[in-house]
């Protein structure tokens, strides 16, 4: 577990229903320290707020909105089918006092006329007592910033890499217990760049960038990769120079050496040996908010991670962004690089020409955080446009 950015302990699965009293205080004391700060807060549950299973202790869903008297809405997401069943079902398990604190529902992601559907709102609100505050339209370009374990790749064009030269084809080793997979979005909004998440180590051979995201557990995530002959295929491509790139956790994997009596806590594991690196896990977590530069361009980013790397001493490589380079093969622990665009393009364009790839940069690209901005204006409009926000303000203390 990770309180406010640091090493809190761990609970085993048994235990999380259980043992979450401390975890709960410290979540209502962080809410009281907003609350007296903002006029409105929005608390985005976790999960659904129906896990029956896991009420008792409960501080993300209705436990919060009980403790400080909160309205709640439910978003049932009409494009994965069911969602009449979903939100009827959602209010149906809840207790009585837990239902009292549902004021209204929201449908998301709706292809079609609203008329086909108001037959079917109608009744889902004379059920339930639940207020319906609109229906959003699905928005066709538009992918935000994913929770890791959802569903990644929401950007992605294409199942399969492409043949086509003037293409940059990369793949994405999704790791199993992969964290900060954001880092690649800016990668997939480039244009010419066709990102593929995947488990495949035929597509890891083929691609012309290998991508080693971040992971939450380094040392179990690295077992994994050996196991599934994605680690052979990742050293394959860097002994033949072909462009691989470690994030944060992907980067630690790269070195020689990992001692970690910390995350794992297996002691001192053989690494990829592709970077001149050895990485040892203290008990404090790194966090800063990093800058630099490389090839003229300015880079900035974040850490977040345990694992420090130091080098091997006369072992050479070359600095990159605090981490290391040798050939192609690339690994940082900054998070957050590849949104920095000039960097993200020139570094590219050398990674093309090392694949044999005649993709380049396109001079009237737009910029990662003008499209991020463009994709968040776009979902703000549709829910002015079709929620009842009047309705919503009205029930928080802004409202009154």
């Amino acid at each position: 577990m990770v309180l406010r950015g640091q090493p809190y302990g761990t609970l085993a699965a048994g235990e999380y229903a259980t043992g979450r009293g401390a975890l709960a205080q410290a979540a209502f004391a962080a809410y009281e320290e907003l609350a007296a700060e903002h006029e409105l807060i929005v608390c985005e549950g976790a999960g659904s707020p129906a896990e029956i299973n896991l009420r008792t202790g409960d501080y993300v869903n209705l436990g919060l909105a009980r403790r400080f008297d909160l309205p709640v809405v439910v978003v049932g997401d009409i494009d994965r089918g069911g969602v009449f069943a979903s939100l009827y079902g959602t209010v149906a398990l809840l207790t009585d006092a837990d239902r009292a604190q549902v004021r209204g529902y929201v449908i998301n992601k709706f292809r079609g006329g609203l008329e086909v559907l108001q037959p079917g709102l109608e009744m889902l609100s004379e059920r339930t007592g639940m207020t319906c505050l609109g229906v959003l339209p699905w928005l066709a370009g538009v992918w935000l910033d994913a929770e890791d374990t959802l569903e990644v790749g929401a950007w992605r064009a294409s199942t399969r890499i492409s043949e086509d030269r003037d293409r940059l084809r990369v793949a994405v080793v999704r790791l199993p217990r992969v964290s900060n997979l954001t880092d690649v979005e800016a990668l997939a909004a480039e244009p010419g760049v066709d990102v593929l998440v995947t488990t495949d180590p035929r597509i890891v051979v083929e691609a012309d960038l290998v991508v080693l995201p971040g992971s939450r557990t380094t040392v179990s995530d690295l077992a994994w990769l050996r196991d599934t002959g994605l680690g052979d295929a990742v050293v394959d491509r860097a002994r033949r120079a072909r462009p691989v790139l470690g994030i944060c956790g992907g980067y630690q994997m790269l070195a020689h050496r990992i001692h970690d009596p910390v995350e794992s806590e297996t002691g001192t594991v053989d690494g990829l040996a592709l970077l001149p690196i050895r990485i040892t896990f203290g008990p404090a977590k790194v966090l800063g908010r990093p800058n630099g530069t490389w090839s003229g361009y300015p880079v900035h980013g974040y850490e977040i991670h345990h694992g420090a790397a130091e080098p091997l001493p006369g072992s050479g490589g070359e600095p990159f962004l605090d981490g290391y380079r040798v050939a192609q093969t690339w690994g940082t622990m900054w998070h957050g690089t590849l949104e920095n665009d000039g960097f993200r393009r020139c570094w590219l364009a050398e990674v093309a020409q090392a694949a044999g790839s005649d993709w380049r940069p396109r001079p009237d690209s737009p910029d990662f955080a003008d499209r991020r901005e463009a994709m968040i204006a776009s979902v703000a409009d549709v829910v002015e446009e079709h929620l009842d926000l009047d309705r919503l303000l009205s029930w928080t203390r802004a409202g009154r």
